[in-house]
């Protein structure tokens, strides 16, 4: 039996249907780590079997969000964000935000500047 104790519920921000956008292959990759994953988007469409929402559902212990937002997307879901308390918030590339980075520091959340994938990729998510 796998072990979940290890499993990151993760959020991804700014998640796409299209197989192309790295959102998308973020969702599959985690997926396929066994990792829980929530992904919120601009409208409502599915990656595999993964909804994307367009709403702010509340969710309960959330490890990590992935950002694959440019700053400037990213200001309408800050609120959001520290509602989540997640553990950290990865900035993937294109994403880094110098102001949400202090703001998650302020919160005890670990900004990452990071790709998500390639985390994956090495074993370090």
């Amino acid at each position: 039996m796998e072990n979940t104790e290890n499993k990151k519920l993760t959020v991804v921000l700014g998640a796409s249907p299209n197989p192309e956008r790295y959102s998308n292959m973020a969702v599959n990759r985690l997926q396929a780590k066994g990792h829980p994953v929530v992904a919120i988007g601009k409208r409502e469409a599915t990656i595999g079997n993964t909804p994307i929402i367009a709403t702010h559902p509340p969710l309960e212990k959330v490890d990590t969000v992935t950002m694959y937002l440019n700053p400037i997307a990213q200001k309408e879901y800050y609120d959001y964000i520290l509602q989540l308390q997640p553990k950290r918030i990865i900035f993937n590339p294109g994403a880094e935000n110098p102001e949400l980075e202090e703001i998650a520091r302020e919160h005890n959340i670990q900004p990452v500047e990071a790709c998500t994938l390639v985390l994956l990729s090495t074993n370090q998510f």
